[in-house]
């Protein structure tokens, strides 16, 4: 979810960067590529998720889930996605405008709310009809179906029944509900991912209060919220997720694997951090960011626990894996998904390990430099993600990789001139052929977004995708951006340097 990086923007001490000096890296990547330099077993797509686009939010049975919750308390820029992009109702037309654009794959999240309304128990057959009939559209159009099984979106039931992700009882649930997708589901869907994110919804959502639920404590937060504890929760809901997975992939190697010979991962977002400077404390400091960000998750699915910094710096609020519980954690993935926007600056600033009370960031001992809030726009900067691949290449034995999200910020302004985004694909899709020729187990590529859809920051103001969505107009038109032409250009076998062909539409909408 590309909301994460502005999440960060906002939750972080920042330093400004000055992204002229970085702007060396776009020429350090292959520039002039085709389809057909990439295995023929790659696969590249795009995606949205349930919340974000399907709206029709008590229709047909659905309930509330922490993500309605959080957008209608006016956190959400006060916006909601009670219709968002209507996707709920104009499926059918958006899997055409899919196989029109080429896409091999796509990538879409299951409500929860809307297949177990309840959050256990029955399932909803208005549901389960909408996610059967998607499936297999997607699947009748040659297009992969990804699926992510949970993206901010827990029933607001349960939420309130538990506590949601703070509860062990979160496990069961979540086992139960995943058990009815891979069963109701998993005949024709291979690739299923559990978490969207996972490190920056603990961080968002239970330190920050800037995503669901929208819990945390002063003097920490936004400021806007009213329960919580940032200095344990991160840790506990963390905790909880993984277990949650755990438990989720266990369920489909023994019970689903042999039959469907699907696979199981999950996502996590991930930045690629340099040191801002030459010094041993920044050097340092870099490689603890990357043990926070990807490590809290990655550590224990490798190793079966968490980093020693970690757990050195969060002490006794961060909890401890039994000896079955790490066993059983090893290895527990078969792909791991990561969604990639940006490169951060990182400085040492171990003043914040003297505070009183800290919270995840503080634990981190860092502050970073890159990002300029608002972001109207990513510097393009493809060779962090070859240096994401790396690291995960030499850090964590070269695991199979989906990047599930990588895109360009724009405003929603109307336009479908979108030449930077353009710009950015390019760059980063040329830098992950030259991360594959180095040895990268990356498998697919899923641009960010398939079309405008509800941010979690920004709502509607800001915009990642290859089609525009004339929210001026009742019917919600879809409208193909340049970058959409300059996608399904190279989908469909054409050299990335040859001449981008004309729009076909007029070029602005007013709003």
């Amino acid at each position: 979810m590309p909301n994460s990086v502005r999440l960060l923007a906002l939750s972080l001490l920042l330093v400004i960067g000055n992204y002229d000096d970085m702007r060396f890296f776009v020429f350090c990547v292959v520039d002039e590529y085709r389809r057909d330099d990439f295995p023929a077993e790659f696969v590249f797509g795009s995606g949205t998720s349930a919340y974000q686009v399907e709206g029709a939010v008590l229709e047909d049975g659905r309930s509330f889930s922490i993500w309605d919750t959080f957008a209608h308390s006016g956190l959400n820029y006060g916006v909601n996605g009670d219709i968002a992009c209507d996707g709920y109702h104009k499926y059918k037309e958006d899997i055409e405008l899919m196989a029109d654009t080429g896409l091999e794959a796509y990538r879409f999240s299951i409500s929860w709310s809307r297949l177990i309304p309840d959050g256990r128990g029955s399932v909803n057959v208005k549901g389960l009809q909408f996610y059967n009939d998607f499936i297999d559209r997607l699947i009748a159009h040659g297009i992969q179906p990804h699926v992510t099984l949970n993206h901010l979106d827990l029933p607001q039931i349960l939420e309130d029944e538990y506590g949601g992700w703070l509860s062990r009882k979160s496990v069961k649930d979540f086992v139960s509900y995943v058990d009815v997708c891979f069963k109701e589901f998993g005949d024709r869907v291979l690739h299923w991912t559990t978490f969207n994110e996972a490190n920056l919804f603990v961080l968002g959502g239970y330190d920050w209060a800037t995503s669901p639920p929208g819990r945390c404590s002063s003097p920490f937060g936004n400021n806007k919220c009213s329960r919580g504890n940032s200095t344990s929760e991160p840790y506990l809901a963390a905790h909880n997720l993984l277990l949650a997975h755990t438990s989720a992939v266990r369920l489909y190697r023994e019970k689903y694997k042999a039959m469907q010979q699907g696979f199981v991962g999950i996502n996590l977002l991930a930045f690629c951090f340099e040191p801002l400077t030459n010094k041993t404390e920044d050097v340092i400091a870099t490689q603890r960011a990357n043990d926070f960000y990807m490590g809290w998750f990655m550590n224990p699915l490798v190793n079966g626990d968490y980093p020693e910094i970690v757990k050195k710096n969060a002490g006794s609020r961060i909890p401890s894996f039994t000896k079955l519980e790490s066993e059983k954690m090893k290895g527990s993935f078969d792909f791991l998904g990561i969604n990639h926007y940006t490169t951060l600056y990182v400085k040492d600033n171990p003043g914040s390990l003297e505070m009183d009370t800290r919270d995840v960031t503080a634990d981190m001992a860092l502050t970073y430099s890159g990002i300029e809030f608002p972001i109207t726009e990513f510097p393009v900067l493809p060779l962090g993600l070859e240096k994401v691949l790396s690291y995960l290449k030499k850090e964590y034995g070269n695991p199979p990789i989906y990047i599930h999200e990588n895109g360009q910020v724009q405003s929603c302004n109307g336009t479908l001139m979108d030449a930077p985004r353009v710009d950015y694909l390019h760059a980063y899709i040329g830098a992950l052929l030259d991360a594959l020729r180095n040895g990268s187990n990356t498998r697919g590529y899923f641009v960010w977004s398939f079309m405008d859809i509800l941010e979690l920051v920004g709502g509607y103001d800001y915009c990642y995708g290859l089609y525009y969505v004339d929210r001026a107009d009742k019917e919600l038109t879809r409208y193909p951006k340049l970058s959409a032409h300059w996608y399904a250009n190279f989908l469909k076998g054409n050299n990335t340097s040859g001449i981008l062909p004309s729009l076909k539409a007029k070029d602005t909408f007013s709003s």
